[in-house]
């Protein structure tokens, strides 16, 4: 029997009250906060719509002169210019794998965008049978991608065709962080055991974060830049599958949210060398059968979740708020979701805690969340005919009600 049967059987087998029999979870950790099941809708801002018509869109970058770059995941790169979508595709873009998660994902223009003209996409690459996450950069010439390299690929081919991540997100130093999923849930496998396991694993790029210098290189300076075994870029490590990753500048911190298993997506505060615990250490259950993921839900030496949605949100596309158009926004983190079909925005306090959660209500699936350079907040929606959106303000906004750590069925 095949692992995939074996769970398969095993769920089939399993009684209805299962998953209220299932052993329960320690309370959280003491630095994560839980958040609301509802939380409050967000006062102040409107939604309105830029364009539509965009297959599965993922990911959105803008360009100096307020244009856009959009990804559509089978495997295009769309113009926004003047506020209008442009009706030829980019040509240039390299052939991608698109199949379940994976395609065309994430584009991020490069800082001196206005000297060098370059772009950053990421993609899945492969076969069903064996695929990788890749990087490339190429010149933008206002219709084409010219001179397009492939600057990094995860070392391990994989089956199946999940967990991707594929977030990027450039530091002030120049280098440019890369979120790279943990391959997918079981029973997906590699050399010999679920291929989650490679998350702790430093000789793999499954279940990362690598950081690049613009060309591809490693720096020297990366935290397991001495370790003869560790896979090329590793900057942090004991990631699930990274779909929201931005740079806080006011606190010089790395944000990340996570797809967690069953009822354990986070909100994550990453340092370079940082073990985030997957899949070793979790506040998540297995899909099949409730069983608790991992050996404890916190550990010395690895670093806890800041905020955990015990009721899937699905987290996706980050963002930190630096604009003007909404002041009581500042330094706000505004995160995607594909589940709760809004936008939340986790107001944080000068050191990065959170003082409260409320919900920008969107009614599909968010995909990507964006400043612009107007201040406006755009979302990209995940739909078969998906949409760019933007909020703006309506009305003054009022302080957003603090979640707080509340009994749940089954956490003792």
């Amino acid at each position: 029997m095949t692992i995939a049967s074996a769970l398969l059987s095993a769920a089939l087998a399993a009684p209805a009250s299962a998953a209220s029999t299932a052993p329960a979870l320690p309370a959280l950790p003491p630095g994560t906060t839980l958040s609301a099941r509802n939380v409050p809708i967000e006062p102040g801002a409107r939604r309105e719509l830029v364009a539509e018509g965009l297959e599965h869109p993922w990911g959105l970058a803008f360009l100096p002169d307020g244009s856009a770059l959009i990804t559509e995941r089978p495997g295009r790169l769309r113009v926004l210019r003047d506020g209008a979508l442009v009706p030829e595709p980019v040509a240039g873009v390299p052939a991608v794998f698109a199949q379940n998660q994976g395609g065309l994902l994430d584009v991020i223009a490069h800082p001196r965008f206005a000297d060098n003209r370059l772009v950053y996409l990421t993609y899945a690459h492969g076969t069903a049978e064996a695929n990788v996450t890749r990087v490339a950069r190429a010149r933008f010439t206002g219709s084409a991608l010219e001179d397009l390299e492939v600057i990094f690929e995860s070392n391990q081919p994989k089956p199946a065709a999940g967990h991707f991540g594929s977030r990027l997100a450039w530091k002030p130093d120049g280098t440019l962080l890369v979120s790279i999923g943990d391959g997918g849930n079981p029973p997906t496998a590699l050399d010999g055991a679920f291929i989650r396991e490679k998350a702790q694993d430093v000789a793999s790029h499954w279940g990362k974060i690598v950081r690049l210098n613009d060309d591809g290189s490693a720096p020297r300076d990366n935290p397991f830049a001495a370790d003869a075994d560790a896979a090329t870029g590793v900057w942090s490590i004991g990631h699930r599958n990274i779909q929201g990753l931005a740079f806080d500048a006011a606190r010089s911190a790395v944000w990340a949210t996570e797809h967690g298993s069953l009822g354990g997506d986070e909100l994550n505060r990453v340092a370079a060398g940082s073990n985030q615990g997957w899949p070793k250490v979790s506040l998540t259950r297995e899909y099949v059968g409730g069983a608790p993921v991992g050996e404890a839900t916190t550990r010395e030496g690895m670093v806890d979740p800041v905020l955990l949605w015990d009721t899937a949100v699905a987290p996706s596309g980050l963002a930190v708020y630096a604009g003007r158009a909404f002041p009581q926004w500042q330094g706000d983190l505004f995160s995607g979701s594909l589940v709760s079909l809004d936008v939340r925005r986790i107001d944080l306090d000068d050191a990065g805690a959170i003082r409260g959660e409320t919900a920008l209500r969107v009614g599909q699936r968010v995909r990507e969340v964006e400043v612009g350079p107007d201040g406006f907040l755009y979302v990209l929606t995940d739909e078969k005919s998906g949409r760019l959106m933007r909020f703006v303000p309506a009305a003054p906004a009022a302080a957003p009600t603090a979640p707080t750590a509340i009994d749940r069925p089954g956490r003792g």
